[in-house]
């Protein structure tokens, strides 16, 4: 039995409700986002990545937007 190849995605990644930091590696380009449900959850997440990749915040997602300073 052969598989169909089907049409690529071609509508926008909706990301979830929470907050993000995006991970590269060093002179990369691009890198992966990590979704937490709390800030404080966020902030362990930046200190147990930060020796192995560039963090960076990218914010709080409500409603399909990042909110870059809210912090609680």
């Amino acid at each position: 039995m052969q598989r169909k190849m089907g049409r690529p995605l071609t509508a926008p990644v909706k990301l979830r409700e929470g907050y993000y930091i995006e991970l590269r590696r060093t002179g990369a380009h691009s890198g992966i986002k990590i979704r937490r449900d709390t800030y404080a959850e966020i902030e362990m997440a930046i200190v147990k990545y930060k020796p192995t990749y560039e963090c960076h915040y990218l914010g709080k997602m409500v409603k399909g937007k990042f909110q870059k300073n809210v912090t609680s």
